[in-house]
């Protein structure tokens, strides 16, 4: 057992090759931290160790990530916010001299060269729901294949005719997950094999499900994400496919009004200002 240094929401025990990262659980915790529990992270998935002031009179320990390393960075893909950030350890500032130490020790173990984008995943995907509802719909995964399943109070006319999907993880190329804390977040399944070009739009999209008010928040669809993009890079290399846009088409005016109604939703609820709500409403209208 190595020496532990204990912050606010999750406590770093320092190992000969790795950082052990345990959360605590707790009504102040992020719940992304609590979904998590705890995380191994191998120095060879650190490329740098920095420390800095944070907000109101406290220091902040950065374990920067390696690129590729960690299934659950990837899929995030920059989004996530500092407070949400597992990488990032936040001590009262009395504590910096300790955090001081601890970020040298840590500098020294990492490798002396610059790494580079790892090749393949460092750090252990995390224990991932197998099921979560988003706004249109139920996504699942069993390991082996997503399942999504509309809803017909959420789901387009687009998908209806579709039909209820199921995606084999060999079929697939990566995931794209868009932070349902801006706007209308997804999570969208990208295929290994151009087939029918992809609609631009994830409510118009079969491979994608649609996050809004309630469904879809970051602790389940995040863990989720990263699970399904570890299991697609397990299942062998695969160049990844860009989704080639899909000519513009004209939507479905039942599909806009049931938008505007989740937006006005959003709005109700404190989550989107009078201005974000009325540049929003425009843009779904222009698409009629």
């Amino acid at each position: 057992m190595g020496d532990v240094l204990a912050g606010f929401h999750a406590a770093w025990e320092f190992e000969s090759d790795s950082v052990l990262i345990r959360f605590e659980r707790g009504i102040r915790t992020p719940k992304l931290f609590q979904a998590l529990g705890e995380r191994r992270i191998p120095h060879e998935a650190i490329a740098a160790v920095t420390l800095t002031p944070g907000k109101r009179g406290t220091t902040v320990l950065h374990a920067v990530p390696r690129p590729g390393a960690d299934p659950l960075m990837e899929a995030a893909a920059g989004q996530l916010k500092d407070g949400s950030d597992p990488y990032r350890l936040v001590l009262p500032a009395e504590r910096e001299t300790l955090a001081e130490y601890y970020a040298d020790e840590l500098r020294a173990a990492l490798p002396t060269a610059d790494p580079g984008p790892a090749d393949r995943h460092l750090v252990a995907v995390p224990e991932a729901p197998l099921q979560f509802k988003a706004y249109d719909g139920k996504a699942s995964f069993d390991g082996k294949s997503v399942a999504f399943r509309w809803f017909w109070t959420g789901a387009s006319s687009a998908k209806w005719k579709a039909g209820d999907q199921s995606f084999p993880v060999t079929d697939l190329s990566g995931v794209e997950w868009r932070s349902p804390e801006v706007f209308e977040g997804h999570l969208r399944l990208l295929r290994r094999e151009a087939q029918p070009a992809q609609p631009s739009q994830a409510d118009q999209d079969p491979a994608a499900v649609v996050f809004g008010l309630g469904y879809g928040p970051v602790h389940e669809s995040l863990p989720f994400a990263a699970a399904v993009l570890a299991a697609v890079r397990s299942s062998g290399p695969a160049p990844a496919v860009v989704p080639a846009a899909a000519p513009a088409v004209r939507r479905d005016p039942a599909d806009i009004a049931e938008r505007i109604r989740h937006l006005g939703e959003l709005h109700q609820a404190g989550l989107l200002t009078d201005d974000e709500f009325t540049a929003k409403k425009a843009e779904l209208l222009a698409e009629l």
